[in-house]
């Protein structure tokens, strides 16, 4: 995780991306392809992923999303990453510590799977704002995505020490200590105190479903 917050460490646009007349074909695709692995939202508002939850396959040939577009390969949702952040990239050059920016490029390449970059920016943005809740839960999320799930689970203890009922921290605490550690107990104990602080939480019904889930689970373990 890069602490540097100057300009130079920062992930440069690619000098050959894809060409324009693809982006946004590809930007449906990578949107399916999100899908796919399962992101789960919570709340009003368009949310940081939770951990992956079983999902079914989109519909359509095996790698070809719906709409007839060929699933773009990682390479190809880099390069449309680059693209899309260019602007963004660009500003950063003048305003480096700049934590809109920097979250902005973030959720950039966290939507393409880029998730080591937007970890690096969201780390930058924590840097010059480090009690934003959002940011640090989003951060959570591209650390799991990267393999990191006890950089991620840490990032969330650390979001909920400043806002300890956050729903989205709450939630992504429970999914990844059962996705990620198989903490089953340590699941339900972060969903019932999300359920606790949020009594009326227009999910509460999955939430409970997920509860009974991995107390199914914590049975059949003993």
């Amino acid at each position: 995780m890069a602490s540097n917050s100057s300009s130079d460490s920062l992930p440069a646009p690619a000098a050959a991306g894809i060409p324009s007349s693809r982006v946004y074909p590809l930007a449906g695709a990578a949107l399916l392809l999100g899908l796919a692995l399962g992101y789960f939202f919570l709340g009003p508002k368009a949310q940081p992923p939770a951990a992956p939850v079983h999902a079914a396959a989109p519909a359509g040939a095996m790698g070809m999303p719906p709409g007839g577009h060929p699933m773009p390969t990682m390479d190809q949702m880099k390069a449309m990453a680059n693209v899309k952040a260019a602007p963004i990239l660009e500003a950063l050059k003048t305003k480096p510590k700049d934590p809109q920016l920097l979250a902005q490029a973030a959720a950039i390449y966290a939507s393409t799977h880029q998730f080591k970059d937007a970890s690096t920016y969201y780390s930058k943005a924590l840097e010059v704002d480090p009690k934003n809740v959002t940011t640090r839960t989003e951060l959570a999320s591209s650390l799991y995505y990267s393999g990191d799930v006890d950089g991620a689970l840490a990032q969330l203890q650390q979001a909920l020490k400043y806002k300890p009922t956050d729903v989205n921290a709450l939630f992504n605490l429970g999914m990844i200590r059962y996705k990620g550690k198989d903490d089953s107990a340590g699941a339900i104990a972060a969903w019932q105190q999300l359920l606790k602080a949020h009594p009326d939480l227009d999910r509460r019904a999955t939430v409970e479903q997920l509860i009974a889930e991995a107390q199914q689970k914590t049975v059949g373990k003993n």
